[in-house]
């Protein structure tokens, strides 16, 4: 890719966050209305972006902080060994002449300087996309600096939980907004689906030409999942960090931490495919919503068009755990009409990350009324096919698998990752899941009569919640609520998608195009 296109380098994430930021205010913000919900849906999705950055500067510190730890201890021992060596050359010197000998003996070199300058000049090798550069000069110290680095990591999860809070409220009062303008973005249909394109294809780019690295955060390792997640190596698309020492040589740190380089085989090459097809997937499933169910197509290619620019989706565009569940969301409200369908798409997200399992309540009050036998069958034949697949992982007994596979376990309360691994107490994790518990309930109940807009916007606010009580990275994951957020916000008024109109008699007429009024 970088030698196709005169050296392409990836942008650095702070760039893309102001360059994104501009182009959703310039092409989605309504400057005619000015206090419109539409404009305040925006002003939060661009406040997810500091969030993101306060937390990868936090990791990002905490590498360079360790890669210094490394370099001390081994410099201490070097220089244990090179004062031995220094004194045995003193004592060499201090007998003058070796006997026999015309001329003194020269003193030794400084092995600790060579030894330094080698093990450095070892570790220099290209990266995949070296863009800061930290010089000695420049190097983080504890002198001077107010925070840690695992302080900013914190604050950056604090600032994604804040403004995650803000969106749940949005999430649950979205129902009661019956007027809905029709307020369509500031470009054509045309420029929104060329930008889009090609917003997709540099980012697909990045994820074929990384190096895959295996990552301990790829699935889950310790909580609930679906455990063959863990096989799949992590595509890192954001830009290394490349550490410059004095006599030029580089030490090479990844974006996280990693396990080391994964070899490219046919789970690399799985990786790529399936992060590919899923945020593909996930385009298409919302153009088409906007299409199918919105009565507009232009609302549909607007979502698409956001989604590919906001700096979540650049920065976690090679992470299969993030996107894949979001795909299967968006299809499960596509083909809403077809219970067996939606069944399908939605008992496998459930499947692979356990939290979609909080979804089955809704869902099945929404078709209540019809057709929620064929969408229960839809969701235990997915689950079903996915427990036979387990029998593919043989590191752990199938019922270990079937068990983090269903969440039957106690909540964990130590080696935790996230916020609650940063000095957060994990048993205030209780209350939280409690609230979700209720919160999962309430939804089967109120309101009694769902339509598409409330099924749209309680499974948002559902994933949102999950953020808060995840206890591995929760408020990073954010596909597992950003697409049908997008949705929420460019919805027209639904109250008439209701499932016994939609879905009478199974008989629903999947490829007719419903026509939506804008409201006034």
């Amino acid at each position: 890719m970088s030698e196709i296109l005169l050296h392409y380098k990836r942008p650095d994430p702070t760039t893309w966050v102001y360059l994104s930021s501009f182009l959703t205010i310039g092409l989605f913000f309504v400057f005619h209305r000015f206090w419109s919900m539409r404009n305040l849906d925006l002003v939060l999705l661009i406040l997810l972006a500091p969030g993101l950055l306060i937390v990868h500067e936090g990791r990002r510190r905490q590498l360079v902080e360790r890669e210094q730890i490394r370099a001390q201890e081994w410099l201490e021992s070097q220089a244990q060994d090179a004062g031995s060596i220094a004194a045995v050359n003193g004592g060499v010197e201090g007998l003058g002449a070796l006997p026999g000998s015309g001329e003194a003996a020269e003193p030794l070199g400084d092995p600790l300087t060579t030894a330094v300058s080698d093990t450095l000049t070892g570790l220099n090798q290209p990266a995949d996309s070296a863009v800061e550069t930290l010089a000695d000069g420049d190097e983080v110290s504890d002198a001077g600096v107010l925070f840690t680095p695992r302080e900013v990591e914190r604050y950056g999860f604090v600032w994604l939980l804040s403004i995650q809070v803000l969106i749940l409220v949005r999430l649950l009062i979205d129902p009661l907004m019956v007027r809905r303008p029709l307020l369509d973005p500031n470009l054509t249909s045309g420029g929104l689906l060329f930008i889009g394109v090609w917003l997709f294809i540099f980012m697909m780019a990045n994820v074929i030409t990384s190096t895959p690295r295996l990552q301990v955060e790829q699935g889950p390792q310790l909580g609930p999942g679906y455990s063959l997640m863990n096989m799949l190596p992590a595509i890192p698309t954001r830009p290394n960090l490349v550490l410059t020492r004095p006599d030029g040589s580089t030490v090479i740190l990844p974006d996280v931490e990693m396990n080391g380089d994964s070899p490219e085989n046919g789970v690399v090459r799985l990786a790529r495919v399936l992060a590919i097809a899923s945020h593909l997937a996930i385009v298409v499933g919302i153009i088409s919503i906007g299409y199918r169910h919105f009565g507009n197509f232009r609302a549909g290619i607007g979502s698409a068009t956001l989604y590919l620019m906001l700096p979540y989706t650049a920065q976690m565009t090679g992470r299969v755990d993030h996107a894949l569940p979001a795909a299967l969301l968006v299809w499960a409200v596509l083909c809403y009409r077809r219970p067996v369908l939606a069944g399908l798409f939605l008992g496998a997200a459930a499947g692979l990350v356990y939290y979609p399992l909080f979804l089955l309540p809704l869902w099945i009050s929404f078709y209540r009324l019809c057709g929620v036998w064929r969408f229960v069958a839809g969701v235990v034949v997915s689950l079903l096919v996915m427990m036979c697949l387990l029998v593919i992982d043989g590191s752990l007994p199938l019922s270990n698998h079937l068990m983090r596979m269903f969440g039957l376990m106690a909540p964990l309360m130590r080696d935790l990752k996230g916020v609650w691994g940063l000095g957060w107490e994990p048993i205030y994790r209780l209350p939280l899941l409690v609230f979700f518990l209720i919160l999962s309930g309430f939804f089967a109940l109120w309101p009694v009569q769902k339509n598409l807009g409330t099924l749209i916007a309680y499974s948002a606010a559902l994933m949102v919640a999950a953020q808060f009580w995840h206890a591995y990275g929760g408020g990073l994951y954010l596909a597992w609520f950003l697409p049908l957020l997008l949705l929420t916000v460019f919805r027209p008024n639904l109250e008439d998608r209701v499932a016994p109109r939609m879905v009478e008699g199974g008989r629903a007429n999947f490829t007719r195009r419903p026509r939506v009024a804008a409201a006034n």
